[in-house]
């Protein structure tokens, strides 16, 4: 991480928590609100994060082209880009780290570097649809709550928010997704996933499945997931063996859920 990058961090995250005080995020080397994935090739992520955000992303956001959206941690502006030529009019990202805003301004993307934290405490214009791109993992349990709390103000009734995590219920990445990185303060199952969003004020909630597979040009790709849907058959069936009912098992699972009306 550069040293603009820390600077930025430091003065981004802070938020108010007592006249004088600041409060910083848990979260040190992987922050929340900077996207932390891109490939070293950022260039080439735009057509590979495209097809991956247009298999679990684009189902289930509004009909209305001209819905306002706001993608938290865009980094690059992958699912920014991806949102503008779906012919989503109105699309906005905020991310923490100057470095990767400055990608999605070149290609012209709506983009602005700014803290999650303090952008949604100080906006005053509903959104319909608020996406963070990192993962809520990233964010201890009251970050997460506070954090959640925030996005459902920024949102119109009947608005949505979808996030995504870690699932702690895959026997064979569970427990590893939690152990190999310091930033992880904990993972989450659909049961656990749902509870974080209930008490945060949300309804209508579907946690799902995040689909790693989704290049079908490569021949490959069917390989793999004829691979893990068998394994993930498996795990749920050794689950019901041992009174569990646990319905999601992928890598990563998400939620799609909405401000009450």
């Amino acid at each position: 991480m550069s040293v603009h990058h820390a600077e930025t961090l430091s003065r981004d995250q802070a938020a108010p928590s007592a006249p004088g005080g600041v409060r910083r995020l848990a979260a040190r080397l992987e922050p929340f609100d900077s996207y932390w994935q891109a490939p070293a090739d950022v260039d080439a992520g735009y057509a590979k994060f495209a097809a991956y955000y247009r298999a679990n992303y684009l189902p289930h956001l509004p009909v209305d082209r001209s819905a306002r959206i706001l993608v938290v941690s865009c980094g690059p502006g992958y699912l920014v880009s991806l949102l503008r030529d779906a012919g989503y009019t109105d699309v906005r990202g905020i991310d923490s780290d100057p470095e990767k805003i400055a990608h999605a301004r070149l290609r012209g993307l709506p983009c602005d570097t700014a803290g999650a934290f303090p952008y949604l405490e100080r906006n005053r214009e509903p959104f319909d649809v608020v996406i963070p791109e990192q993962e809520l993992n990233h964010l201890t349990l009251d970050e997460q709550l506070e954090f959640l709390s925030l996005c459902l103000r920024s949102l119109k009734p009947g608005g949505l928010v979808i996030v995504y995590g870690l699932n702690g219920a895959n026997p064979l990445v569970g427990s590893e997704n939690l152990a190999h990185n310091i930033d992880h303060f904990n993972t989450f199952t659909d049961y656990s996933l749902r509870q974080v969003l209930q008490l945060a004020g949300f309804t209508d909630i579907n946690v799902m499945p995040l689909k790693l597979y989704v290049f079908w040009k490569n021949p490959l790709n069917y390989v793999g997931l004829a691979a893990t849907s068998l394994l993930e058959l498996f795990f749920r069936v050794c689950f019901i063996l041992y009174g569990k009912d646990v319905k999601v098992l992928t890598k990563k699972l998400a939620a799609v859920c909405t401000a009450p009306r």
